[in-house]
């Protein structure tokens, strides 16, 4: 996936499992009103998924 702005991403979350911030997310999957961010951390190799979902979202704007 192309993501065309770098500063709109979420960084340093923390890994749900051991607490060590995650850079960037791994993936992101865009769609109207919500955005999916698969996190992989390197220190304990667990995998998730955050949602942010956005109530008042335009349908025709592209979300980063």
């Amino acid at each position: 996936m192309a993501i065309g702005n770098f500063g709109a991403l979420p960084r340093q979350n923390p890994c749900a499992q051991c607490g060590e911030p995650i850079s960037v997310p791994e993936w992101i999957e865009s769609e109207a009103g919500r955005t999916r961010y698969l996190w992989h951390c390197l220190g304990c190799d667990y995998r998730f998924e955050a949602i942010a979902i956005f109530e008042d979202a335009d349908p025709g704007a592209l979300a980063a």
